[in-house]
């Protein structure tokens, strides 16, 4: 298995989880990357933020936060 880039985003207010990702994606030019974020604003604003920049978005629930799974 690949290596995984996990950006860990809990506890953080919006905007500041996308800049987290937006960081993150310009570091790689593919591969994975897992954003974890503990609200549902901030699961669909790095979703949405990542399929605008050609990255696909899964998003799961785990225990009190959230798992975005963006590849590409």
């Amino acid at each position: 298995m690949s290596d995984v880039t996990i950006v860990d985003a809990r506890g953080l207010s919006c905007p500041e989880p996308v800049i987290r990702t937006k960081k993150a994606l310009a570091s790689l030019g593919g591969g994975r990357v897992d954003i974890l974020v503990d609200t549902v604003t901030a699961r669909e604003n790095v979703s949405r933020y990542a399929r605008s920049q050609g990255w696909t978005a899964e998003a799961v629930e785990e225990d009190n936060h959230f798992r975005v799974a963006l590849k590409k």
